[in-house]
């Protein structure tokens, strides 16, 4: 059975971004899901080399490392904050990248980003679609869900075309994976 991280990538505890990469990552048959909640690696260090050459790499660090080492493949929905990733999000991946460089490990990664703005975190797409290939991601599948409060009600995408581009993102990904 493949294994698949589920992450919600914005330090909100109530993420529209995390119920999005939840409901899809539901969608998919066969595998086995890890969970992982960037609110509760908000008491990360910041990441500095001055940090780093005087305390031990965080446990949560090395743990996280190793859960992406083993996983298939990953399902990341982007909070997007002015343009980029969420400030605790790019700061876990920051402590991820000081072991080994590529933590994606060559592996599938669907993008998504969803808000309730009209252009559903697209800038953050933009963005990880940039970085994520240096940084070891096969990029399969990417979704934006535009206005997220008019289209995701009790648990789901409810605009049936959003839906349709969903499901085929989420198939290339199952592609990948396999």
């Amino acid at each position: 059975m493949k294994n698949i991280i589920v992450i919600g990538a914005s330090t909100s505890s109530t993420s529209i971004n995390k119920r999005l990469a939840n409901y899809t990552a539901s969608l998919l048959k066969n595998v086995e899901l890890t969970k992982i909640d960037i609110h509760a690696l908000t008491e990360l260090p910041v990441f500095s080399e001055d940090h780093e050459k005087k305390e031990p790499t965080p446990e949560a660090v090395i743990e996280l490392n190793k859960l992406f080492k083993e996983t298939d493949g990953f399902i990341i929905s982007h909070a997007e904050h002015n343009g980029s990733f969420s400030a605790g999000y790019k700061n876990a991946i920051d402590w991820v990248s000081r072991q080994e460089g590529k933590i994606f490990n060559n592996k599938p990664v669907m993008i998504m980003a969803t808000s309730n703005g009209a252009r559903g975190g697209s800038s953050v797409l933009n963005h990880a679609e940039t970085i994520y290939p240096h940084r070891g991601a096969i990029i399969s599948g990417v979704f934006s869900l535009p206005s997220y409060s008019e289209n995701f009600k009790e648990g789901k995408i409810i605009n049936e075309d959003l839906n349709k581009d969903l499901l085929a993102q989420l198939a290339i990904f199952e592609a990948a994976i396999k």
